[in-house]
């Protein structure tokens, strides 16, 4: 089955870190592209950090870098997200998702319609 998995979330204060795992299923990992969502209630889901298993190459939002690092265990097919000086605002359920032919597409995607395999939310809670 393809499917990929979150987990990882918690309740941290702020300046408090947290490690996101995605562990990937079903899937060539060499082939696809894995991204980090997040959504909040009443807005729709932002894109945190994206990665590319066939490159390399990277995508991270504004108000997350230097802040927030992606990186991934081939052999382990995972893919971590490193939340560290985590803020109030980052205070969201995350997802990560996929897509295939990641040689396909340069840069990086980083919107969430391009993603066509989801996994479940894992919840981060930051408290001020």
């Amino acid at each position: 089955d393809v499917q990929l998995q979150a987990s990882g979330g918690g309740l941290v204060q702020t300046g408090g870190s947290l490690r996101l795992s995605c562990v990937v299923s079903g899937l060539s990992f060499g082939d696809i592209a894995v991204g980090w969502f997040r959504q909040t209630p009443g807005k729709g889901r932002e894109a945190v950090s994206c990665l590319s298993m066939y490159d390399g190459s990277t995508y991270f939002a504004d108000n997350v870098k230097g802040r927030f690092t992606i990186s991934s265990d081939n052999d382990k097919r995972m893919v971590y997200l490193q939340l560290n000086s985590l803020k109030p605002e980052d205070t969201a359920v995350y997802y990560c998702a996929a897509y295939s032919r990641a040689i396909l597409t340069s840069p990086i995607y980083d919107a969430p319609e391009m993603y066509d395999i989801w996994g479940q939310g894992t919840q981060v809670t930051v408290s001020s």
